[in-house]
């Protein structure tokens, strides 16, 4: 273990130049106390690895030395095939390239280690996009992942949900994310970095005019910032509701994930006919109608009083719509549906 992560240091200077102690203990998932003793290790097999002193120092290594410990264990081999993703990759214009550079690794693997990298694929499929949506076309992801990778500013035409629907932007590209079967563009506009969901763009014009990317950006944190605070503001609202257990087991399945959380998480003692009282966030009322009919009977809104009286509204006009005929029998409601 300690061999491998001695290893691990030392390519992550090679490949990334200087970094602090703090940056490689997180990087290696270890203490700082045990990065200084690592690079001391180093240092006494003969690494000419040293330590710049100052706010912007680190530790990093001589120039121009590179070692050749790069081969492949079994593990990292298996890995390495199985991160290879060739729907994404071909939907970005890259699916030969991967496919062709899988061959050379391949080739350049020991016998043994190639066989076990190739039962990855036959043994585990990736399928990012969620149940029961359908592909989002994508026209211009090809020429969008171009214009990254060569920090070429571009024009897009894009529709959104707001008025004005359509609108003109001029865009410094700073990197593209897939999430959950979607493409998101994450661009510079105005100084400040924004997402936009690539099936969204109508028209796209790479210009040619250098990108201004901001030094030291990072896309993964980015996203990470952004996935959050989306989160966060995309709920505006709470609901104060009673539902069956049953139902609140349901939830898992008919709430977005950070309703269902808040269900569960914020769920009282069941009382004796097996209701329970938690508090769950909304986007708004309309949205909160939706999610609350879909449990049916088995919830009740107790406040806010607006949605309370819309899911009785749409109540009322779903019994009278299906009213029984005049003389018919009404049906018994399920077991647990009334309170």
């Amino acid at each position: 273990m300690r061999a491998s992560r001695l290893v691990s240091l030392l390519l992550l200077l090679q490949t990334r130049g200087r970094m602090t102690a703090a940056e490689l203990a997180e990087a290696l998932e270890v203490s700082v106390r045990t990065v200084y003793r690592d690079v001391e290790s180093l240092g006494a097999t003969g690494v000419p690895v040293y330590a710049e002193r100052g706010p912007a120092g680190g530790y990093r290594l001589l120039d121009g030395y590179r070692t050749r410990l790069t081969g492949l264990t079994a593990g990292e081999a298996e890995a390495l095939f199985l991160s290879g993703v060739p729907g994404p990759a071909a939907e970005l214009g890259l699916g030969s390239v991967l496919a062709t550079a899988e061959l050379k690794v391949r080739a350049a693997l020991p016998s043994d280690l190639a066989d076990r990298s190739a039962r990855i694929r036959q043994r585990f499929h990736l399928d990012a996009p969620t149940w029961f949506r359908e592909p989002e076309p994508t026209p211009h992801l090809a020429a969008l992942a171009a214009a990254v990778w060569e920090d070429r500013r571009v024009r897009v035409r894009y529709r959104r949900w707001k008025t004005p629907r359509e609108v003109t932007r001029v865009l410094d590209p700073l990197g593209v994310v897939l999430k959950a079967g979607r493409w998101y563009l994450v661009a510079a506009a105005d100084g400040q970095a924004r997402t936009y969901r690539v099936g969204a763009i109508l028209e796209l014009a790479v210009l040619d005019e250098p990108a201004d990317r901001p030094a030291g950006f990072d896309l993964a944190e980015c996203w990470q910032e952004h996935a959050a605070r989306y989160e966060r503001g995309v709920y505006r609202a709470e609901a104060r509701v009673r539902m069956t257990v049953s139902a609140l087991a349901q939830t898992v399945y008919l709430f977005p994930p950070a309703m269902s959380r808040a269900a569960h998480d914020r769920a009282g003692t069941p009382d004796a006919d097996g209701w329970v009282t938690t508090t769950v966030p909304i986007e708004s009322v309309r949205h909160g109608c939706v999610e609350m009919l879909k449990l049916g009977a088995q919830v009740e809104v107790l406040a806010p009083a607006e949605l309370r009286e819309q899911v009785a509204d749409t109540a009322h006009a779903l019994a009278a719509l299906y009213s029984p005929p005049e003389g018919a029998r009404p049906q018994q409601p399920a077991a647990g549906a009334s309170g």
